[in-house]
């Protein structure tokens, strides 16, 4: 509610406000918004599997393309800093063009890196691959429509089903690109992937709205984006860090996923070099990763109660 309106202007905020929230009670909108949801699981899903297609198989790709361990940390490292970097820009996009935009340039973004990735035949062109990845965020693009759609009481338990997408992903995405790898060459699982991406673009340009946020909370997005300038402001940016809680959170976030990421980096290394594993093998070992993931994400949903269940 705003500090410098009239009672006048509150009463008429409150009562836009209230007609809002019984439209979105209507049986009808509810099922349309599961719809939604379902989707959105779904793109999520194959999301992730394209993603751990490729992981597994990246350090059998680096090999072949005569890069050693140090090259594969650097190749790695500039995955990790796109990513870093490409987060904020991503999240002030969604909040400018809508969660339907931010969706599909993620999955675009996938397009083209698997796309770079089916023709990288020199080490330059690995490195090269590695660009869309700045704006490869299906999982918060995700979250962003699931927060969107679901009241409090139910958003704990739809944001605890991504991570049995993240799990579904795993499993699938390994044991698939490890099987295709090895049957039909290096290169075919990120044909796979491609093709997958844009199916996914397709689904959300057609099945997911352009905005999944109330009227009311959309009204209030869309002037403070016109306030708070472009895309790329980075003071709007290192503003949202100083709002409370946010850079103990951002803290949290980035510490607790470093082990999951010295794993993913060195699990295949490992795997291919001390053990000498082939790709297919590596795959299945790191479907048991995800098939624990999913375990940890079921009991994490049935025992627990809602509020802690997000962390």
């Amino acid at each position: 509610m705003n500090e410098g309106a009239s009672p006048g202007e509150e009463k008429q905020e409150l009562k836009f406000k209230r007609v809002v929230l019984q439209d979105q009670n209507k049986p009808e909108n509810m099922i349309q918004r599961q719809q939604v949801i379902r989707l959105t699981y779904l793109i999520t899903a194959v999301d992730l599997t394209c993603l751990f297609m490729q992981i597994g198989l990246i350090p059998y790709l680096a090999k072949n393309l005569g890069l050693d361990s140090v090259g594969f940390g650097y190749l790695q490292t500039t995955f990790g800093v796109l990513q870093l970097l490409g987060g904020p820009i991503f999240g002030r996009f969604a909040d400018q063009f809508g969660t339907r935009a931010a969706l599909t340039l993620s999955c675009l973004s996938g397009s083209a890196f698997f796309l770079l990735l089916s023709i990288s035949t020199s080490v330059p062109l690995l490195f090269l691959s590695r660009i869309p990845s700045v704006f490869m965020h299906g999982l918060p693009g995700a979250q962003m429509v699931i927060t969107d759609l679901t009241s409090p009481a139910e958003r704990a338990d739809a944001l605890g089903k991504l991570g049995l997408c993240f799990g579904i992903g795993v499993i699938i995405g390994s044991c698939l690109g490890g099987t295709l790898s090895t049957k039909f060459g290096i290169y075919f699982p990120s044909y796979v992937a491609l093709v997958a991406s844009l199916i996914s673009a397709t689904i959300v340009m057609t099945c997911i709205p352009a905005h999944t946020k109330p009227k009311s909370d959309g009204q209030a997005t869309q002037q403070s984006t016109l306030q708070s300038g472009s895309v790329f402001n980075l003071k709007e940016i290192l503003r949202l860090l100083k709002l409370p809680g946010v850079k103990e959170v951002f803290l949290i976030k980035i510490l607790s996923g470093l082990p999951t990421g010295f794993f993913l980096i060195m699990f295949s290394i490992i795997s291919m070099n001390f053990f000498g594993l082939e790709a297919a093998h590596t795959g299945y070992l790191m479907a048991y990763f995800g098939v624990l993931q999913m375990v940890s994400e079921c009991d994490s949903i049935i025992r627990r109660p809602p509020e802690q269940r997000k962390l």
